[in-house]
């Protein structure tokens, strides 16, 4: 009577199919996560583009300034650009955002501030705000590229 188990030339044959199995999909699925980053990163851009574009449309074509623009962004405004926390009193527009939003990847990963041009990757600050050309882009080194080496901050 034959014993009952798996022999040793089995047991090495299930090994390496697991390992190329493993080689294939741990690839693709660290690569899920960076795919997410760059996704948030699109819509995260897309929220406050739209919101500077509604300030800009409220204020009659005045952009936020640099110094203020967290408060302009979050607070109620007066057509003046004043921020306030509640309505009224001539407070009558906004907010655009509830927050801003943390930025998604790179060296500032998690830093939700706000500075001037240019972007490169330093300070505890997420966003570069461009107030003459009122552009926002991502705080990233510009060495820190997509799959399609996009370089982040020129999204």
């Amino acid at each position: 009577m034959r014993p009952h188990g798996f022999s040793l030339i089995e047991l090495v044959i299930v090994v390496v199919i697991i390992g190329v199995i493993a080689a294939i999909a741990i690839p693709r699925l660290s690569r899920g996560t960076e795919g997410a980053a760059e996704s948030a990163l699109i819509a995260d851009l897309a929220v406050m583009r739209k919101a500077l574009d509604l300030y800009v449309t409220e204020h009659t074509g005045t952009l936020p300034t640099l110094p203020n623009f967290e408060a302009q962004m979050l607070a109620f405004t007066d057509p003046l650009g004043n921020a306030n926390s509640t309505r009224g009193g001539g407070f009558i527009y906004g907010p655009y955002v509830r927050a801003l939003p943390p930025l998604p990847l790179g060296q500032q990963r998690g830093k939700d501030g706000v500075k001037g041009p240019p972007a490169d990757g330093n300070g505890p600050y997420g966003w570069v705000y461009n107030q003459t050309a009122g552009t926002i882009v991502a705080n990233t080194a510009s060495s820190k590229m997509d799959a399609n080496d996009l370089p982040f901050n020129e999204y």
